[in-house]
């Protein structure tokens, strides 16, 4: 099995770098969405409305499981740009 030259190992390590900071940015907003939305600013959220609920509510039934799938298209989206970038694509 051959060895990976030094320029191929820089490329993946670049490549798994930008990986895992596309990852943690996306886990953050979710983590704040969720959790920050539907639990710590809850009170200041119910001031306003969406469709009749308060806003802190909706975040904490519906609209934090809205912003995760959205994530998932933004991830997947980010992901094709970075394997084209790197020359990874299928």
């Amino acid at each position: 099995m051959p060895t990976p030259t030094n320029e191929n190992q820089s490329i993946r390590t670049a490549y798994w770098r930008e990986n895992l900071t596309y990852l943690v940015v996306l886990l953050f907003v979710w983590f704040i969405v969720s959790y920050g939305c539907g639990i710590l600013f809850v009170d200041q959220l119910n001031n306003f409305r969406i469709g009749g609920a308060k806003l802190g509510f909706w975040f904490a039934q519906q609209g934090s499981i809205y912003v995760f799938v959205g994530l998932i298209f933004i991830y997947v989206w980010l992901m094709n740009r970075l394997d084209k970038k790197y020359g990874f694509e299928e």
